[in-house]
């Protein structure tokens, strides 16, 4: 099998232990399995891997070390066949050519800070302007353009990859040396379920997220997905999607998704909001108690049958609807983009927090430890 270094099995008792992918098989199980192969090579000639995750349902992911990118995500439908259910590129060329955000892992700060700076203990930060008149995802080269080091956990829970990275002290103009562990396990109920960790060793800002982009009938648009949101309020934003300071009701609004509603009922409205963002670009409130693992989201698409639901311990969920997709992109199998064919659902801390003393803090101190887990959950219906 060519470029396929090893292949791990998952013991089925409870094991945990680790081991470096390269080792020898460890047993033959129906937990899942995981596999290595080249990616390819980044610009400055660095090698890129890709490990293939896979449960003893069928169900497959591919993450990348490069970004922390998920490649694909294989999950069956009502009948049983096997698809893919994220959009992205069949090789690394097309993510070190041009994305918007396809699989990334994000950070330091998911979403936008306003015109690119923010105070922290007296001293002002300057990032990088790379969105309208603001900063956007951690800056020019945030986590999703960082080569991670790899490493398998062998687990019960299903084939896991940690990926680890130790962003410097002023990289991308963020204060202190942030250590960060994501870990990505494919559990057999049909979750990719996604653990972040990071220390630093200075007062720094975390918001680390995940920005896959969703289709879940693999094709065409996402206008007829039902969606539920578990939120009463929604942050509205200004004309370059900065957060007003205001957490507003949903009610009365196209933002009420407490009843599963499709995408594409109210996207059209003449509402302010709406305008601003091209669409749904935007931050719902979670119902739920602070740091607590509980469903933020379902989407259910009916043709395929396919149901997400979306869990994590962080207190708000961006939902954005692949308004910027415009047909400038070719995708895996040839598939060109178009405007709404996906739907991204990263759950985050609100965006702009450090420059909004109302929001939920998102500053991580030396010896605290940042923690944020988060599912994405696969069936049927």
């Amino acid at each position: 099998m060519q470029n396929i270094h090893a292949w791990v099995t998952f013991f089925s008792a409870s094991l945990c232990a680790t081991c470096l992918l390269g080792c020898a098989a460890v047993s033959n199980s129906s937990k899942g399995q995981i596999s290595r192969q080249s990616f390819g090579k980044t610009k400055d000639g660095t090698a890129v891997d890709l490990f293939i995750l896979r449960n003893g349902h069928g169900a497959e992911a591919r993450i990348s070390n490069y970004g922390g990118l998920v490649i694909s995500l294989k999950v069956p439908d009502r009948d049983g066949k096997i698809g893919d259910v994220v959009l992205g590129y069949d090789n690394l060329d097309g993510y070190l050519k041009e994305t918007p955000y396809f699989g990334a892992l994000i950070g330091r700060y998911g979403n936008r800070i306003a015109k690119g700076k923010f105070t922290l203990n007296g001293k002002e930060y300057t990032l990088a302007i790379n969105n309208g008149p603001n900063a956007l995802h951690g800056g020019l080269k945030g986590f999703d353009k960082v080569v991670w080091e790899p490493k398998v956990l062998v687990t019960s829970g299903g084939p896991s990859l940690e990926l680890s990275y130790l962003s410097k002290d002023g990289e991308e103009g963020y204060p202190g040396n942030l250590s960060v562990k994501a870990v990505y396990t494919l559990t057999e109920d049909n979750a990719l379920k996604l653990e972040y960790t990071a220390t630093t060793d200075k007062d720094t800002v975390v918001n680390l997220t995940q920005h896959s982009y969703f289709n879940l009938a693999g094709k065409g648009d996402v206008l007829n997905h039902e969606v539920m949101l578990n939120a009463d309020k929604f942050v509205p934003v200004d004309s370059t999607l900065i957060p007003t300071g205001e957490l507003r009701p949903v009610d009365g609004t196209p933002f009420d998704f407490r009843k599963p509603t499709t995408i594409g009922a109210r996207i059209k409205q003449n509402d302010e909001q709406l305008k601003f963002g091209n669409g749904y670009d935007h931050c719902w409130v979670i119902n739920k108690p602070p740091g607590k693992l509980e469903l933020m989201a379902r989407v259910h698409e009916p043709t395929s049958g396919r149901v997400l639901e979306v869990l994590s311990t962080e207190p708000s969920l961006q939902f954005y609807t692949g308004n910027f997709l415009d047909g400038t992109i070719k995708g895996k199998g040839g598939w060109v983009y178009q405007f709404r064919n996906a739907f991204c659902m990263e759950p985050e801390h609100y965006p702009d927090s450090p420059n909004q003393p109302n929001f939920p803090p998102v500053v991580l101190k030396p010896g605290e430890v940042y923690k944020h887990t988060m599912m994405y959950r696969f069936s049927v219906r």
